[in-house]
């Protein structure tokens, strides 16, 4: 790979291969898709992956979609679940609040939370970096989905208790829960739904705001549906947003060339540094879709109703489209005509992440304040561990200081 001398990405590729694979799940980019014990067909290529994506002949199967979709109480089910053109109307009515016009405006207020954050951790002289980015992460998509009405502080914690737990949103592979367990998560969406959802609901029928929440009312959604779709907006846009900020501070902070390309870089260069570890480190690492017509994967035939597994991390480190290397950080990485640089890390198809360009302009927004400071230095590295509700990476204790030693 060859890149002129005068750019930051003349380095590439920079190292730094992924920090958060799992050692149970022994990466195999490329490998041709095969059945595991339970049936499961594992789909490890990128265009094999894409393909899945993009197909009409599948429906979505992960984050317990079929699990709502059977149960029928939703009028109007959560734009996560949907398909065809009830999904493809849902997605044109609020790609509005995605868009880089959209996100140009909530820049200032990004901007200014950043600030209160990082002066946070300098009057502290320490803090975790997870537990700053989730107060980001947070905060900025309760704006743009309208939860800012809550009765009582506390709505980062009662988000995490939706994805903390001991659940796999697997199908068919999340056991029957036990009476104390059903009785907990009734508690936690019930004090989510009186604290957050209900007084924004009720601020809103007063007054509309350009939020997602005002828009669902115009529709005529029902209070049901509408904390249904903040659980699938919000916490999503939380949960991942909060951890790739995390991993990409432990990425620029372990590699000082890396963390200079990316402080002294274009804005341009800063975003592909963000895409390029985002390929590395897909927060999402596991796509669930089910076979509604027999399809053809990787040049196999697949048949109806099965249950295929799309492993994203194999997929973006798959030669056949990352070239050489695949395994370690290369901003200037060329990719083939119509492959964008985060490759499959926020997904393909029409399912495909609609919050991807607000959480990379956040995280920069935030990282380029952070990593400004010359005297910022990693004290811990975090703990890996791997969340089978979310299916991907949690980053707790990565924890920073401001000041010499």
């Amino acid at each position: 790979m060859t890149v002129p001398e005068s750019t930051p990405a003349a380095r590439c590729p920079f190292g730094g291969d992924a920090l958060t694979r799992r050692p149970d799940h022994p990466d195999r980019p490329g490998e041709a898709p095969q059945a595991d014990a339970r049936g499961v067909v594992q789909v490890r290529s990128f265009q094999g992956a894409r393909d899945v994506l993009r197909s009409e002949a599948v429906t979505q199967a992960g984050f317990n979609a079929e699990t709502v979709n059977d149960a029928g109480i939703l009028k109007r089910r959560p734009v996560l679940f949907t398909e065809g053109e009830e999904h493809h109307e849902m997605r044109r009515d609020t790609a509005r609040y995605f868009t880089p016009a959209a996100v140009a405006t909530y820049q200032p207020m990004i901007a200014a939370l950043a600030d209160r954050l990082i002066g946070r951790l300098a009057a502290r002289g320490e803090a975790n970096i997870d537990d700053l980015s989730l107060t980001l992460a947070v905060q900025v998509a309760s704006q743009v989905v309208g939860l800012t009405s809550s009765r009582v502080p506390g709505l980062e914690r009662r988000v995490m208790t939706f994805v903390e737990h001991d659940g796999n949103s697997e199908p068919g592979m999340n056991p029957e829960k036990g009476r104390l367990r059903s009785i907990l998560d009734q508690r936690h969406l019930l004090a989510f739904y009186l604290l957050d959802v209900k007084p924004a609901i009720q601020a809103r029928r007063t007054q509309r705001r350009d939020d997602l929440i005002s828009h669902l009312l115009d529709r005529k959604y029902s209070d049901l549906e509408i904390l249904t779709e903040c659980l699938t907006y919000g916490t999503a846009g939380m949960v991942t947003t909060r951890e790739f900020i995390t991993v990409a501070t432990w990425h620029l902070l372990r590699q000082p060339e890396l963390r200079a390309a990316y402080v002294h870089g274009t804005e341009k260069e800063r975003l592909d540094i963000l895409h390029e570890i985002l390929r590395l480190e897909p927060v999402v690492s596991t796509l669930y879709r089910r076979a509604q017509a027999d399809l053809t994967v990787d040049g196999q035939t697949i048949p109806q109703g099965t249950l295929l597994a799309l492993n994203l991390a194999d997929a973006n480190t798959d030669p056949a489209v990352a070239g050489e290397q695949a395994a370690s950080v290369c901003p200037a990485r060329p990719l083939p005509r119509g492959v964008q640089a985060p490759v499959m890390a926020f997904g393909d198809g029409h399912h495909r992440c609609p919050g991807a360009f607000l959480a990379i302009k956040e995280t920069d927004t935030f990282l380029r304040r952070l990593l400004i400071w010359q005297d910022l230095r990693l004290v811990a590295e975090p703990r890996v561990t791997f969340n089978e509700v979310v299916k991907g990476y949690e980053l707790r204790g990565l924890r920073v200081a401001l000041g010499r030693s």
